[in-house]
């Protein structure tokens, strides 16, 4: 899976996360993320709605040859459900073991959330090296130079209160992913974004 994620994330340094937004404007909002040059999407899969909009924003994907991912994946019935509705990767805002083998098991790869060394270290025993930091504007760009210490070989997607204002630090302090989601509904925004999408190109 280590190797699964550095291909999927290797052209663009930004993810797109669509909370909630339906399935219309989940579709707007995916396609402005591919035209801008973001790869990754993902739909957090907290309702009936969310999955609907899942399905049409995997639809689109595969239209263009994106893949999408699901995310607040809590339960394994909310796994097998961002399984069924196509989505090639999920993402969990914490660590826990037994949802991380349920997706293993399963052959999709997953994203859990980490805040602690503990944790960090708990996932690396569990054979995972690529992690999602969260929530990332609270742990600050400090804790990404701190971590890399002990964990060298771990790469970081960090979410939570990131903007065009400040995913440059992040990537600065050595996130591999930074991800961005009301920053795509804001014009000036998505000028910034573009920017930085054009200097790590």
């Amino acid at each position: 899976m280590t190797d699964w994620f550095e291909d999927t994330f290797a052209r663009a340094p930004l993810m797109a996360i669509l909370r909630g937004m339906g399935v219309e404007r989940s579709a707007e909002l995916s396609t402005l993320a591919w035209d801008l040059g973001i790869d990754a999407v993902e739909v957090p899969l907290q309702t009936a709605e969310d999955d609907a909009a899942l399905r049409e924003v995997v639809r689109l994907g595969e239209e263009r040859g994106k893949i999408v991912g699901a995310g607040t994946i809590i339960t394994v019935e909310q796994l097998d459900a961002a399984v069924a509705a196509g989505a090639r990767y999920v993402v969990s805002p914490g660590l826990d073991p037994a949802m991380v083998r349920a997706a293993q098991e399963r052959g999709i790869p997953i994203l859990p959330g980490v805040a602690t060394p503990t944790e960090v270290q708990a996932a690396v025993g569990l054979g995972l090296t690529w992690l999602k930091a969260f929530p990332a504007t609270w742990l600050g760009t400090g804790w990404f130079a701190h971590i890399r210490g002990p964990f060298p070989q771990v790469r970081f997607v960090a979410t939570g209160g990131l903007s065009a204002a400040n995913v440059g630090d992040y990537l600065a302090a050595g996130v591999r992913v930074a991800a961005v989601g009301s920053a795509l509904e804001d014009p000036v925004q998505l000028e910034r974004l573009s920017d930085v999408l054009a200097a790590r190109s």
